[in-house]
């Protein structure tokens, strides 16, 4: 008898072996002119994948409205790499300790999608991991307004996905959505799961 959680894992593994570069938030947006040289910070989000409840989920957070930086966004947990971080792995573990209080032995790391480079200057590494088990969400005070999931299939559906647009720093910028419920997901997040979406389809990303 097959196992749904491995099969889960070698789909997710071969995927990520696939071929296929990374990803950044000017994609949709080949005019912008990047500058040389420009130097990036390393970050890593973990891309939590449960099935603590028997379907296939993707946890995210929703980021306080009080933040300075992307209030009221969805996210995944995570951050930049800090000193005492092995590596963006570490990071993203780490951070989603902090930001939802899921237990870093917890996750089983799949591996990692290619890096993501984002308008704030960060070089993000998402790192896919399978979550068997239930654990007490405790979302950061001060930071995560909320901690909710979506089925894993709706965010690796590509026909979920919009491409909207908005004006941003004088110009109009063009950017990937993919909506759920009463979650606007969207940006740099919807971004890396448009790509995790293409590798699931066998598609470049």
């Amino acid at each position: 008898m097959s196992d749904p959680a491995q099969d889960l894992i070698d789909r997710i593994t071969a995927a990520l072996n696939g071929k296929g570069g990374g990803s950044s938030d000017f994609d949709l947006n080949p005019e912008t002119v990047l500058q040389e040289g420009r130097k990036l910070r390393p970050a890593g989000v973990l891309v939590p994948v449960t099935i603590a409840t028997g379907t296939p989920r993707l946890i995210l957070t929703k980021r306080s409205s009080a933040l300075k930086h992307h209030p009221g966004q969805i996210a995944f947990p995570g951050g930049k790499v800090d000193a005492g971080d092995t590596d963006a792995c570490g990071a993203a573990l780490r951070e989603a300790w902090e930001e939802i209080g899921l237990p870093q032995n917890l996750p089983q790391v799949i591996g990692c999608l290619p890096e993501h480079e984002t308008v704030t200057g960060f070089c993000v590494t998402p790192v896919v991991a399978l979550i068997r088990d239930w654990f007490e969400v405790r979302p950061e005070t001060g930071e995560v307004a909320e901690v909710f999931s979506v089925p894993l299939e709706h965010v690796l559906e590509p026909d979920n996905y919009i491409i909207e647009s908005r004006r941003w720093r004088g110009t109009r910028r063009r950017y990937y959505t993919v909506p759920y419920g009463p979650y606007y997901i969207w940006g740099a997040t919807a971004r890396m799961l448009r790509g995790f979406a293409a590798r699931m389809e066998g598609e470049c990303g």
